[in-house]
C-alpha cells in the first residue's frame, strides 16, 4: 500500500489552564493532524488537575486518532483516505471504495479483481441461518432482524472471532461486507412472505443486492443499469462518515474486546435511531404528513415558527454548515432515477421537489444554511425504486458496514486504544444514611 499518512505530532505549542480558585497553572500540549483543527492533548488532565471535561454529545472532544475519513463541515468537504467524495462517486464503484477504506489506497487492476472475487464468494449465508429468520414475526421491523441476525453471525462463524489474529480480522471483515446485502434482502423477503433469493456470483455487488431484493422464482429479474449505478453511488456516499453515533458505538463496543459481529450489531442498533440512520425514513413520513404540494407553503411557514414543534426533516446537518457534498451528488442521482423510471409526476415525489425548490431559494433556509441533505434525496430515490420505508435504514446499514469494519480494524491495531469509559458530572443525591424499613415514615 502507498497510503500517505501524516501521523499526529506534538508541536511546541501549549495551552495553559488557570484555576482561578488557587492560581495554579497547568499546561497541555497541542497536537496537529495532517489536516483540520489542532487539538489540545488532555489525556493527563484528570491526573494533573483533578478535573475532567464536561462535553455532552462529544461536540468538542476527539475520542480517537484516525486516518480513514475527514470532514470539514464549514467548507462542505468529505474525504475518504484523502480522496474527495465527489471524485469517488463519479469515477469509482462501491467495491473500489471498500478496498480504499479498508487498505488505505485505491487498488490496481489485479488487487481489485481479487478483492471483488473474495467478497463475492463470501456472500452466501450458512444454510442454518435460513431457519434463524423463522424465529422473527413476519411484521418485525427489518432493522430488528438485522440486529439479531448480524449478532448471531458469531455463533455461525466462530472461526473468525479472534480479534488478536490479523487473518481472523480480515476474514470477519470480508464476511460482513459480503453477507450484509444477503442478510438485508432476506429480511425484506421474510417480511413480505416471499422466498429467499440466493446471491449470484456473476453479478456485481449492487446488482446482486437488487436481484436478491426484487427477484422471484417465477420469472427472470432484469437488472436496470441506471438503478444499479444509482444504488452503487448511494452505497459509496454512505460508506463512512468519521466518528458519527453508530461508528462511535462500534468503536466503544470493540474497545472492550467484543467480537466483530457483536460490534457491528451494536452499530446497527445505533444507526436505527431517527436522528441518525432513520432520518431518511423521517423524510418520507414528513412528506406523507404534508400530503400535497399545495400545502408546502403552510408547512414551510410552520418550520420557520420557533413556537411550532414541526420541523422539516432532511434539511441541514449537525456537521455540515455548508452544502453537504454528498447531497449534491445524491440530487443528481435522484433526478437520473426519476427520469429513468418516469415517475416525476408521482404526487409524493412532486411534493418533495416543490419543497426542495423552496428551501434552496427561500432566504430563511439559505441564511441558516438549511440545505437539503443526503437523507432528503436518498428517501426519494428509495421510494421511486420501490423500496419500502422500513428498508431505508437497512440500506444505510449495508453501506456503512465497510466504514464500521475499517474503523474497528483501525481501533484494534491502535496501540494507544483503551476501553471506552466516559466520565460523568454527577448531580444526584449526596451520601445518605440507610434506614431500616420499620424506621421509614
Amino acid at each position: 500500500m502507498n497510503e500517505k499518512v501524516v501521523k499526529s505530532s506534538s508541536s511546541n505549542r501549549t495551552v495553559t489552564l488557570v484555576d482561578n480558585a488557587t492560581g495554579r497553572e497547568f499546561s497541555f500540549p497541542v497536537i496537529s493532524g495532517s489536516v483540520g483543527p489542532d487539538v489540545i492533548d488532555l489525556r493527563n488532565l484528570y491526573q494533573d488537575t483533578g478535573f475532567f471535561t464536561f462535553d455532552p454529545g462529544y461536540t468538542s472532544t476527539g475520542s480517537c486518532e484516525s486516518a480513514i475519513t475527514f470532514i470539514d463541515g464549514n467548507e462542505g468537504t468529505l474525504l475518504y483516505r484523502g480522496y474527495p467524495i465527489q471524485d469517488l462517486a463519479e469515477h469509482s464503484d462501491f467495491m473500489e471504495a471498500c478496498y480504499l477504506l479498508l487498505y488505505g489506497d485505491l487498488p490496481n487492476a489485479e488487487q481489485k479483481r481479487r478483492f471483488e472475487h473474495d467478497i463475492t464468494y463470501h456472500t452466501m449465508l450458512h444454510e442454518q441461518m435460513h431457519e434463524f429468520y423463522d424465529g422473527f414475526r413476519r411484521d418485525s421491523h427489518p432493522m430488528a432482524v438485522m440486529v439479531g441476525v448480524v449478532g448471531a453471525l458469531s455463533a455461525f462463524y466462530h472461526d473468525s472471532t479472534d480479534i488478536t489474529n490479523p487473518r481472523h480480522r480480515m476474514i470477519a471483515s470480508y464476511r460482513m461486507i459480503a453477507k450484509m446485502p444477503t442478510i438485508a434482502a432476506w429480511a425484506y423477503k421474510y417480511a413480505i412472505g416471499q422466498p429467499f433469493i440466493y446471491p449470484r456470483n456473476e453479478l456485481k455487488y449492487s446488482e446482486n443486492f437488487l436481484h436478491m431484493l426484487f427477484a422471484n422464482p417465477c420469472e427472470p429479474y432484469v437488472i436496470n443499469p441506471v438503478l444499479a449505478r444509482a444504488l452503487d453511488r448511494i452505497l459509496i456516499l454512505h460508506a463512512d462518515h468519521e466518528q458519527n453515533a453508530s461508528t462511535s458505538t462500534v468503536r466503544l463496543a470493540g474497545s472492550s474486546g467484543a467480537n466483530p459481529f457483536a460490534c457491528i450489531a451494536a452499530g446497527i442498533a445505533s444507526l436505527w435511531g431517527p436522528a441518525h440512520g432513520g432520518a431518511n425514513e423521517a423524510v418520507l413520513r414528513m412528506l406523507e404528513e404534508i400530503g400535497d404540494k399545495s400545502r408546502v407553503p403552510e408547512y414551510v411557514k410552520r418550520a420557520k415558527d420557533p413556537d411550532d414543534p414541526f420541523r422539516l426533516m432532511g434539511f441541514g446537518h449537525r456537521v455540515y454548515k455548508n452544502y453537504d457534498p454528498r447531497a449534491r451528488i445524491m440530487r443528481q442521482t435522484c433526478y437520473e432515477v426519476l427520469d429513468e423510471l418516469g415517475v416525476r409526476d408521482e404526487p409524493l415525489l412532486e411534493l418533495a421537489m416543490s419543497l426542495e425548490n423552496i428551501a434552496l431559494d427561500d432566504e430563511f433556509f439559505v441564511k441558516k444554511k438549511l440545505y437539503p441533505n443526503v437523507d432528503f434525496y436518498s428517501g426519494i430515490i428509495f421510494k421511486a425504486m420501490g423500496i419500502p420505508l422500513s428498508m431505508f435504514t437497512v440500506l444505510f446499514a449495508v453501506a456503512r458496514t465497510v466504514g464500521w469494519v475499517a474503523q474497528w480494524n483501525e481501533m484494534i491495531e491502535d496501540p494507544t486504544q483503551k476501553i471506552g469509559r466516559p466520565r460523568q458530572l454527577y448531580t444526584g443525591a449526596t451520601r445518605r444514611e440507610y434506614k431500616l424499613l420499620a424506621q421509614r415514615a
